[in-house]
């Protein structure tokens, strides 16, 4: 799976958990700039990508991740 494909499927994901289609997430996009990124919003999102994707983070991983373009080289590993 290429990193745009990656991207094409966060976009995704991203757009539909916080229901706005005008979402375009980047390596860089954070909680910060995404207005209703909150705890449980974050919760919903991993599960989503999870579950697009056919993955599992650890809680490690999770708490680690610092942007999208972290979750992007997560799941390029193991995709």
């Amino acid at each position: 799976m290429t990193r745009e494909e990656i991207f094409e499927g966060l976009n995704e994901v991203f757009q539909d958990v916080f229901d706005d289609e005008d979402i375009i997430v980047t390596d860089a996009t954070t909680a910060d700039d995404i207005e209703d990124w909150d705890s449980l919003e974050h919760i919903n999102l991993i599960v989503a990508v999870e579950k697009k994707f056919g993955i599992k983070f650890t809680m490690g991983e999770v708490s680690g991740m610092k942007n999208v373009g972290e979750m992007a080289d997560l799941i390029a590993q193991r995709a």
